[in-house]
């Protein structure tokens, strides 16, 4: 990756705005722009390796977030932070995505992935943030999660999803049709839909408990129906619409109301997001086709090179 900074006698000028077009179509580059803008920093301001000064954690989160932004070329922003040893862990929210960073309990410093030097000394990131390699398969197992496509296809696609996700909606809008359309249909794959509704997304957990509520009464050809109203009204998505749309599948509304307003399926979507934190996933969305992890809004390109790799090896 090429880096071109210019500067001046009283200016720096942080190369990330080209990068930040990128981190729109793939999250995950985040954390590669927030190492980038470290490094740029240090060499130009020089700054002494240790500070003697000690703030609060909420006080090292707010430099975090301002010095980040001041770039004016994105901006996150702040959904948690906690001490982790010697350093504040910061939770960055940027388009849809949460990104932890480790600051420095000074406040003066950014370092996105703490690396242990002893032996002795505990990793720092979560086990659930630890993302295998992209070429590792993964044992992923599909449960009674709704499927489109035949059981027996030889290419299984298990999705994360977020139906509040700018990001899951771009991949349903560019990719999925497609997919549906070359693969699925034809037998050759099927998709395993699984909620993983972000905390930052405040209609996110009613939306994947009313397509399950679906579900439960015209099976998985119902609750496929609703994941495309969803993601297709995802700016209008709300209690209120998720029971009229319900209705227009001709499913029960007594039953359906019932089962939302109950949170009936709430502890089901949970245990989704629980176990794709387990397998990696840290945001949406995210896939295994036939295990192997694929994360962002790929390009139909990107997965169809995948899937006919998986077709010709199986």
């Amino acid at each position: 990756m090429k880096e071109n900074s210019e500067t001046s006698k009283d200016t720096i000028d942080i190369p990330v705005g080209k990068w930040l077009q990128g981190v729109r179509r793939n999250p995950w580059i985040l954390i590669s722009i927030i190492l980038a803008i470290v490094i740029v920093v240090m060499f130009f301001w020089r700054a002494p390796v240790v500070s003697p000064g000690i703030v609060n954690a909420q006080v090292a989160a707010d430099n975090a977030v301002k010095f980040i932004n001041s770039q004016g070329q994105g901006t996150v922003t702040l959904s948690g932070v906690a001490q982790k040893g010697p350093f504040y862990e910061v939770k960055l929210s940027f388009q849809g995505q949460e990104v932890p960073v480790f600051v420095t309990v000074d406040g003066n410093y950014i370092v996105p992935n703490p690396l242990a030097i002893s032996p002795t000394a505990p990793s720092l990131v979560p086990q659930q943030q630890q993302r295998p390699p992209a070429d590792t398969k993964v044992e992923v197992t599909e449960g009674d999660s709704p499927v489109k496509g035949s059981k027996s296809a030889k290419i299984a696609i298990v999705e994360f999803s977020d139906y509040e996700c700018p990001f899951c909606k771009k991949f349903y809008i560019e990719t999925y049709k497609q997919i549906v359309k070359d693969y699925v249909d034809t037998g050759k794959a099927r998709i395993v839909f699984k909620d993983f509704p972000l905390s930052i997304h405040s209609k996110a957990q009613k939306a994947h408990e009313a397509a399950l509520c679906v579900k439960e009464q015209l099976g998985d050809m119902g609750y496929f129906k609703m994941h495309d109203k969803l993601f297709e009204n995802q700016e209008s998505l709300s209690i209120e619409n998720y029971k009229k749309w319900a209705r227009e599948f001709d499913s029960s509304g007594v039953k359906f109301d019932q089962c939302l307003d109950t949170g009936k399926y709430e502890s089901k979507v949970k245990e989704n997001l629980a176990y794709g934190q387990q397998l990696g996933v840290t945001g949406t969305p995210a896939f295994f086709i036939n295990g192997k992890p694929v994360r962002g809004a790929q390009p139909y390109e990107v997965l169809k090179r995948l899937i006919d790799a998986e077709l010709t090896s199986a």
